[in-house]
């Protein structure tokens, strides 16, 4: 029966977390850090891998029973896997963000609004106008050649998002976009275009307010 400190480091899941970070690791990955061990019978990847067959042909929804029903999967290991469900269920998951307006994205970017170097944030969005995911594309100065469509689109697609919301923040408190900043949402809108996402909104943020390019007429 293989072991974890049998196979190559870069492969072991915990060295592969601390290298790679949390996000590159497969569920079965996940699952084997929680775990922390196997059994005499069992290694602990073959029975991660069991545990993320069950949660997956059930949609995440598991009880206590349903993975003690394992093989080699007791009360101690079953109870961990399911604490991690329910912390995950408390403080990360994100509860549905429906956007209607440009009110509904302050909260999201409110962290940028007082920083002191300019942040671009990219929102992806559902068809329902839902969050999916909001990011940090670049800090620092804005240009052209800082915010590429290539860099603001690629997670996007990757989220089969349908539209997407732009911001960034004026450490200087001027509310109203620069030649930078139209020439920086030009050439953003035409890559949406040909990616089939639609430009809902371009929001700046500072301490002063906020400056949408939706109420003011300027997304076409």
């Amino acid at each position: 029966m293989k072991k974890i400190k049998d196979l190559p480091e870069f492969s072991r899941p915990r060295e592969k977390l601390k290298e790679k970070g949390v996000e590159a690791l497969s569920d079965t990955e996940l699952i084997a850090v929680i775990l922390g061990s196997g059994n005499k019978d069992q290694d602990v990847m073959t029975l991660a891998s069991r545990i993320a067959k069950l949660i997956s042909e059930n949609k995440g929804r598991i009880s206590l029973e349903d993975i003690s029903c394992i093989d080699g999967i007791g009360l101690a290991k079953a109870s961990q896997i399911l604490a991690g469900f329910e912390l995950a269920r408390r403080h990360i998951v994100k509860e549905s963000v429906k956007i209607t307006e440009a009110k509904d994205v302050l909260p999201l970017i409110s962290d940028i609004s007082n920083k002191q170097q300019e942040y671009f944030v990219c929102i992806s969005l559902n068809g329902a106008n839902e969050l999916i995911e909001k990011r940090i594309v670049t800090v620092g100065l804005l240009d052209k050649s800082q915010v590429h469509p290539r860099e603001v689109f690629s997670d996007v697609i990757t989220d089969r998002a349908a539209s997407v919301i732009f911001a960034h923040n004026h450490p200087s408190g001027e509310l109203k976009p620069s030649n930078s900043d139209l020439k920086i949402h030009e050439q953003l809108t035409n890559a949406a275009k040909i990616f089939g996402i639609k430009v809902l909104d371009h929001i700046i943020v500072s301490k002063k307010g906020y400056y949408s390019f939706q109420e003011e007429g300027q997304i076409h």
